[in-house]
């Protein structure tokens, strides 16, 4: 699996650009000139507006597309809830208000997740964390996927709830939208905003297998980049936009349209297809991006920066102060190490922010691999305040090691969802999944060695050295005197 892939033949075309106003238009006139909502708009289309922020949010934020579709999105027969018990129900709804994630302090660590090759995108989504409530839009919450099946022809997606960040593991997911297609592979990402249909399709019949941050409030953007400059980490130029691509089916048929809504599915039938649109213009839209033409910066002198230095989007959390996000898309991808008298891994830590982390390919730099360790499509939790870091094996290495500049992360790529919120574990993340690596303390952090060496024992025999080392007392400098 490559992960800088700088030329690739995609399937379909884009256009480029981040959260910039943009226009596409499947037959040449479908866009209206000079105005958004014309009396009759070209070729008998209906306008549409699509908000994806409040009418006066300010202009800098505000989010809305234009569509001119061949039927309006409320021409459809009434939602009806798809019952839990159903097969096909969502595999773990959202926690309803007032029913809470299981929120602990302990530092949790998965397994590889399966595959599951008998389902398709909806029922493959299993809700394995998160923290607030999409009823209140406020909060995140973060899934594993997995399917074997594309979704059934004449169906459609879309969640209500909030923006789907989708971070592949294994497989192709060819993403038809309202607004166009596209294709995403591994060690590419793909934002699906609120509100916008979509069908899933494998490509060759392939499982897929993968990661979703769905985030309730807000929608992400690129991080500030302060005294880096103008260009850094991920460019605007390199994430993608659809183009207008739409399907003429609006006589005897039927379509299956499934929503998201407060944790729940719901289903309704319609008589005509949900991708009519045939023009569009605005700046919300589905977008992707390729994780190997981030930017990586970091430290040329001495110790290893915040992780923060490797943010890929953000989603501010203002009411949490300035800096602070709701959540974090971050990664780790290859990159050379040269500081100097530098322990190099991330150093042990205990965070005010939740960490999720999950490894698409190859083996993270601060944990072991293998059966038992951090295993790509496995994933874990270190939660507000719970400490974590190098696990012994990789302390003692890289606490001896010589320091000759050095490539880390080749054919590897971890990233991280991290978020101001106190995450909570769902019952099929904890229990139903049986993923939970029991021993992940035990075998990280517990073999961990005591280097101390106690310097006012210097100049002592060896037994009178011994005296009072480990006997659990307290040893205040001589010097700490009132």
């Amino acid at each position: 699996m490559p992960v800088t892939r700088f030329e690739v033949t995609e399937k379909y075309e884009y256009t480029h650009g981040f959260a910039v106003y943009n226009e596409s238009e499947a037959v040449p006139g479908a866009l209206p000139i000079g105005q958004n909502s014309p009396q009759q708009a070209p070729h008998g289309l209906y306008t549409e507006k699509l908000s994806g922020t409040a009418f006066t949010a300010p202009r800098h934020e505000n989010q809305q597309t234009w569509l001119y579709r061949i039927l309006p999105t409320s021409s459809h027969q009434n939602f009806e809830p798809v019952p839990n018990d159903s097969s096909q129900s969502l595999q773990s709804p959202t926690p309803s208000f007032g029913k809470h994630f299981n929120a602990i302090p302990n530092q949790l660590r998965w397994d590889p997740f399966d595959f599951d090759k008998e389902v398709s995108w909806i029922h493959s989504l299993h809700l394995i964390a998160g923290a607030g409530d999409p009823q209140m839009k406020q909060g995140v919450g973060m899934y594993i996927y997995a399917a074997g099946a594309s979704m059934p022809e004449k169906t459609a997606f879309y969640s209500g709830d909030g923006d789907f960040l989708i971070v592949p593991q294994h497989g192709t997911l060819d993403i038809r939208t309202e607004l166009g297609n596209i294709l995403v592979r591994p060690m590419e990402i793909c934002v699906i905003p609120r509100g916008i249909r979509y069908h899933v399709k494998l490509q060759d019949g392939e499982p897929v297998r993968g990661y979703i941050l769905e985030l309730y409030q807000g929608h992400f953007a690129l991080p500030e980049l302060g005294p880096i400059g103008s260009n850094a980490l991920a460019n605007a130029r390199d994430f993608q936009i659809p183009k207008a691509s739409f399907i003429e089916d609006f006589e005897d048929t039927e379509w299956t349209l499934y929503t998201k809504f407060d944790g729940n599915l719901f289903q309704a039938k319609q008589h005509h297809s949900p991708f009519d649109v045939v023009a569009w213009h605005g700046n919300y839209y589905p977008y992707k991006y390729d994780l190997g033409r981030f930017n990586a910066m970091g430290s040329i002198s001495f110790d290893h920066p915040d992780p923060s230095i490797f943010t890929v989007l953000t989603a501010p959390s203002h009411p949490h102060g300035h800096g602070t996000a709701v959540a974090d898309f971050v990664i780790f991808p290859p990159r050379w190490l040269v500081a100097e008298d530098t322990f190099r891994p991330p150093w042990y830590h205990r965070n005010t922010m939740s960490e999720f982390m999950g490894l698409i390919c190859g083996q993270y730099d601060a944990k072991g691999a293998g059966k038992g360790g951090f295993q790509p499509a496995g994933a874990s939790l270190h939660n507000t305040m719970s400490g974590h870091g190098p696990d012994m094996q990789t302390y003692e290495k890289a606490s001896t090691m010589e320091l000759k500049p050095s490539k880390v992360g080749e054919g590897s790529m971890a990233f991280m969802f991290e978020s101001v919120l106190m995450v909570g574990v769902t019952e099929w993340g904890l229990k139903t999944c049986a993923k939970v690596q029991k021993e992940y303390n035990e075998h990280s952090w517990t073999p961990l060695k005591v280097h101390w060496k106690n310097p006012g024992t210097r100049g002592l025999s060896n037994g009178e050295a011994q005296k009072g080392v480990g006997d659990g007392k307290d040893h205040s400098s001589v010097h700490d005197t009132k």
